[in-house]
């Protein structure tokens, strides 16, 4: 199970949260299900919603994949007491590339005096840096080290890249375990780091080890299939030109998403 904000769009209520299944079927494949739209973003509108349902269907949740979000887990915490929380790759690499773009944006700061520029070395990799390093040509690889070596003070964006590429590359393993024994090393090292955005970004993910770690012990349970109905429930929403009424809005995306049969949802 997942919970993701949502966009109602139009000129009725905006602050949604979409509640999703995400059962795997026989073949360990992810089925995912809009169960409901709940009002408000916060982890007191998950666990109410929670609290609201059936001891058999908190009972039946083992996973609850989310993003770092402590209200959130909360929730997990106060309803789902057997469940694991586990925290959703996509956004601890998101973390990752958000602290190497701070990077980026300070040093050009500190080095030209103002914001990124055509013609300045650290904007125009801007892109390359959030890419997989694997996926870069040979070309791309001799630009990203040009514009590292056009000033001493970039070193600290290479040092920041490879540290996202380090956190990414946690996902991408050959077995869970050398995935966690990574995720122990970024654990360990990210905090001590004396680039600041990067050890900010380690104590950031140190409060969510537990729930980063147990990405390895779920088979790989994460929030994939929650973006994948937000997909439907922002295409629908754009087709309709937005919902003036909640409870229209509601029913319509859990039309599309599959959620108006679900059992124990009473």
């Amino acid at each position: 199970m997942s919970s993701k904000p949502v966009e109602a769009g139009g000129r009725g209520p905006t602050e949604l949260t979409g509640m999703v299944d995400l059962t795997r079927d026989a073949q360990g494949k992810v089925h995912a299900r809009l169960l409901d739209l709940v009002p408000g973003r916060s982890g007191r509108a998950s666990a109410d919603w929670l609290a609201a349902r059936t001891t058999a269907f908190r009972t039946g949740i083992k996973v609850a994949t989310l993003h770092p979000f402590h209200g959130y887990n909360n929730a997990i915490g106060d309803q789902l007491e057997d469940a694991t929380a586990v925290l959703d790759a996509f956004h601890v690499v998101t973390l990752g590339t958000t602290a190497l773009d701070d990077v980026r944006r300070r040093v050009q700061q500190d080095t030209t005096g103002h914001r990124g520029r055509s013609g300045d070395p650290l904007y125009g990799i801007r892109t390359l840096l959030r890419a997989a390093a694997e996926n870069l040509t040979d070309r791309q690889h001799t630009r990203l080290q040009a514009a590292i070596n056009a000033h001493d003070a970039h070193e600290a964006v290479f040092v920041a890249w490879q540290r996202a590429q380090q956190l990414r590359a946690v996902y991408h393993q050959d077995t869970p375990a050398q995935g966690r024994a990574l995720a122990e090393k970024v654990l360990a090292s990210f905090p001590t780091c004396p680039i600041p955005e990067i050890a900010r970004l380690g104590r950031t993910v140190g409060q969510w080890s537990t729930q980063l770690l147990a990405y390895f012990d779920t088979g790989g349970a994460n929030n994939g299939g929650t973006e994948a109905v937000n997909g439907l429930i922002e295409l629908h929403r754009r087709i309709a030109r937005g919902f003036r009424n909640r409870d229209n809005y509601r029913l319509r995306m859990l039309l599309i998403g599959g959620g108006l049969t679900h059992p124990n949802l009473a």
